[in-house]
Parts: structure tokens; sequence; C-alpha cells
């Protein structure tokens, strides 16, 4: 979907700038998106796989939730609204933990520069995947998985997910660990 999104200064502010999704990415312009991770008590992490048709990273196996924030949204209000749209699980504020926020840069193309600002949140599963909706066009697959594998599999079969950095998915294990 190609919506409106705020642009960010320098700072990791919003600058009041309204532009389309797609000539922030087309120009690398700076901005803000949400990743939400979710994890059950006996230590699992829900991951999803990114749908085929998707410019970025199609097939790859990533966080539980993301998306963009859109013009002028507030990242828990994204948060939420992502949750409900990416896997129909629909929560409120007080069930998420803010954990900071993460800056990337990704140059896919020519034509593709990713550069965000990805507000970080920790939601706990209390039910069954099974009860889960997938939003079709955008994910593919969704499934639990121990953390522990997950490290794992982020280093030894790395090209399967998506290359967020060591730094990055530490930060969510640790957080991850706190909070079980």
């Amino acid at each position: 979907m190609n919506e409106y999104i705020e642009l960010l200064d320098k700072n990791s502010k919003p600058n009041g700038k309204r532009c389309l999704k797609s000539i922030a990415h087309k120009n690398g312009y700076y901005h803000s998106s949400v990743h939400i991770w979710f994890y059950t008590k006996d230590k699992q992490v829900l991951i999803q796989k990114r749908h085929k048709t998707k410019n970025t990273f199609p097939n790859l196996w990533d966080v539980s939730v993301a998306g963009h924030i859109s013009y002028q949204e507030t990242p828990i209000y994204a948060a939420i609204r992502e949750i409900e749209e990416e896997i129909g699980l629909k929560i409120i504020d007080k069930e998420l933990r803010n954990i900071g926020t993460s800056r990337h840069k990704h140059i896919h193309s020519t034509e593709l520069t990713d550069y965000e600002l990805h507000h970080l949140y920790l939601g706990k599963l209390d039910i069954k995947i099974e009860n889960l909706k997938i939003q079709e066009d955008e994910v593919a697959q969704i499934k639990l998985i121990p953390i522990d594998v997950l490290r794992f599999e982020l280093k030894n079969n790395r090209d399967s997910y998506v290359p967020h950095g060591s730094t990055y998915y530490n930060r969510i294990f640790d957080a991850i660990k706190q909070f079980t």
C-alpha cells in the first residue's frame, strides 16, 4: 500500500513533511516504522515469513509484525494497527512494552533505499497461533520458534532471515529474556 508517511530529521524527530512511502523509498528519505516481537512464556518467538510479492526481503523470515508509521500517527497506534492488520490480534497499548528504537539503512537497488527508524515493541502472546489470522497479501506464514533455535538459525542459516544484524537481534533476545 502506498500510504503517506512522515519524514524524520537527522535527530530522528518528525519534521512535519508528508511523503508517499514509495517516494521515500525511491529517494532514501529517513522515516519511521514499528517492529513488534511477540514471545511466549516458554521462550518461543513468533516470526513471519514475508510474502513472495514484497519488494523488500520476499520469502524471508522476519519480526512478528512490522509496518510503517503513517503521517501524524503515533508509534504505539501504528503498532496496534499493524498487529491487527497482519495477524488479526486486537490488543491495547498496555499490552506492549516499548524497548527503544533502532536505525537501519538498507540499499536494495538504485530505486529502493529503506532508511528507517524502527520503534521496537515486545508483546506476550497468550493465545494459540492457530487463532491468529494472517494478512495473506503481506504475510506468507507465521510460526513459533524457540529463542535458542532462532539464535542458531541466525548464525547458521542467515539467508533465510531478514538481515537486521546481530546487534539488533541480540537486543531483542535480551529484552525477551528480561521479561520471561
